[in-house]
C-alpha cells in the first residue's frame, strides 16, 4: 500500500453520504477502511459493464460490517477492490491511512470456496503466508497451533483438506487469514457452501473469534438474516450498477436471536431495501 495524507474533506464527504444526511460524522479520526467514490467498469470488445458506481462508506476499527444485496450488485467486486485484488476504475480505497494499490498482508481474505491448497496439510496451509514473510520455522509452527486452537482445530494439523468437512475447511481458511495478523479481515460469503446447522455454529464461532481478536471485519453475504445476525452495521447495495442504497445500524446486543421481534424488524427493513431479491436459506 502507498501512504497518503488523509484529508478531512474525503472523510467528511464519505461520512455524510454513508449517513444519508448532509452532515458528516466526527472527522477528527481516520476510519480503518475508507471506500471513497469507488467505481468499476469492465470493458471488452463486445460490451462494457458498469459493476460499481460511486460507492462510499467507512468501517471503523474493530467494527463488523456486512455488505448485502442481490446477485449482480457488485459485492464481491467491491470486496476484491478493498483487498487490492481488483483495481477500481475510479475512486480509492484507504486502509489505516494507506491507499490500497495491490494485495497486502494488512488484509486477510476468506473465500467462499475455502482456497486451501489440497496438496498441503492443514499446518502447511496455515503457515503458507507466514513462510512467505520469512518467519522462522519454529515460530511459524507455534503461530499455526495458536490459530488452530483459536478456531477449535488444533488436533487436525497433519490432516489434508480432503479429510475435513466443509465447516472444518472454512475454519482452516479463517485460521490461515488470521495467522499473518492482518488489520482487516475480509470474508466473501464464507459460509455459503455449508449446511444450515454448520453455518449456524460457524456464525457463533466467528463472533467469538472477532470479539477475542478485535479484527475489523467486512463480510459479504446475500442473506439478510446472516447480515443482521453478524453486523454492527449493514451496507445495503442496489444493483446495475452496484451502489450503496442505505446503511443500517443494527442496534441489538449479542448474542442475537432470529425469533426476537426487534431482530425480525431489522431483517424486514433490510429485505424491503433490497426489494425482496435476497434469500434466506436457514
Amino acid at each position: 500500500m502507498a501512504r497518503v495524507d488523509e484529508s478531512a474533506d474525503a472523510i467528511e464527504r464519505v461520512g455524510a453520504h454513508a449517513n444519508g444526511t448532509g452532515d458528516a460524522d466526527d472527522t477528527d479520526h481516520t476510519p480503518e477502511i475508507l471506500v471513497d467514490g469507488v467505481s468499476k467498469r469492465y470493458e471488452s470488445e463486445r460490451q462494457s459493464v458498469q459493476a460499481l458506481s460511486n460507492v462510499q462508506f467507512t468501517v471503523e476499527s474493530g467494527e463488523f460490517v456486512c455488505l448485502v444485496g442481490p446477485s449482480g450488485c457488485g459485492k464481491t467486486t467491491l470486496l476484491r477492490a478493498v483487498a487490492g485484488i481488483e483495481a477500481p476504475t475510479a475512486g480509492t480505497v484507504v486502509i489505516d491511512g494507506e491507499t490500497v494499490d495491490g494485495p497486502d498482508t494488512d488484509c486477510g481474505m476468506v473465500f467462499q470456496e475455502y482456497g486451501l491448497f489440497p496438496w498441503l496439510t492443514v499446518q502447511e496451509n496455515v503457515c503458507f503466508g507466514l513462510e512467505r514473510q520469512g518467519m522462522a520455522r519454529e515460530a511459524c509452527d507455534n503461530r499455526c497451533h495458536e490459530m488452530l486452537d483459536l478456531v477449535g482445530l488444533d488436533g487436525v494439523a497433519d490432516a489434508y483438506p480432503k479429510e475435513l468437512s466443509g465447516g472444518m475447511k472454512q475454519r482452516v481458511a479463517v485460521a490461515r487469514a488470521l495467522a499473518v495478523d492482518p488489520d482487516v479481515l475480509l470474508m466473501d460469503e464464507p459460509f455459503g457452501s455449508v449446511d444450515a446447522r454448520t453455518r449456524e455454529r460457524l456464525h457463533a464461532e466467528l463472533l467469538d473469534i472477532w470479539q477475542e481478536t478485535g479484527k475489523t471485519t467486512l463480510f459479504v453475504t446475500h442473506e439478510v438474516n446472516e447480515a443482521a445476525l453478524l453486523g454492527d452495521r449493514v451496507v445495503v447495495m442496489s444493483p446495475e450498477p452496484g451502489r450503496v442504497k442505505e446503511i443500517v445500524d443494527v442496534d441489538l446486543s449479542r448474542p442475537r436471536s432470529r425469533t426476537d421481534g426487534s431482530f425480525v424488524e431489522y431483517t424486514e427493513r433490510i429485505r424491503a431495501l433490497i426489494g425482496g431479491e435476497a434469500t434466506d436459506r436457514f
